[in-house]
């Protein structure tokens, strides 16, 4: 009776990690096509750096260098994604400045110097890219059944 029931504990944590890790991959499967991802794989050094294609069930399929691959999702122990941000339009600022004749200086033709205006303007793109944010992390492995 005890064995059964420890069985059956053991069953419904592991549906469990299974449903949670399920909910987990859903969310990277509704990013858009387009999305910067930062991948971790098991026993790598290095996250992957890849703009995401498409995700389904079995495999993450990204861009890496104008080179599509396909992640086994069994490979895969995080998964980061960076926010798109609104869009920001460019910040034009614009100034002028005027200066009053200096003395009334004659210039070579003998005319007196007018105030003199000068003027200036820049453009600037503002913002810089969000951070990444964990959309998903491989759960722990389930805890090994009691011999």
């Amino acid at each position: 009776m005890r064995s059964i029931v420890l069985i059956l504990a053991a069953a419904a944590v592991a549906f469990g990690a299974d449903q949670a890790t399920d909910k987990a991959w859903a969310k990277v499967k509704e990013l858009k096509t387009g999305t910067e991802l930062r991948i971790f794989k098991k026993g790598a050094v290095k996250a992957v750096l890849a703009v995401l294609d498409e995700a389904n069930d079995e495999n993450l399929i990204v861009m890496v260098k104008n080179e599509e691959i396909a992640i086994n999702r069994d490979d895969i122990d995080r998964v980061d994604y960076r926010p798109k941000r609104a869009p920001e339009g460019p910040t034009v600022e614009h100034h002028e400045t005027e200066r009053g004749p200096e003395g009334n200086i004659p210039t070579p033709r003998g005319q007196p110097v007018g105030p003199t205006v000068s003027s200036g303007s820049s453009v600037s793109f503002g913002g810089s890219k969000p951070d990444f944010e964990t959309i998903y992390r491989r759960p722990p492995p389930a805890p090994k059944k009691p011999e």
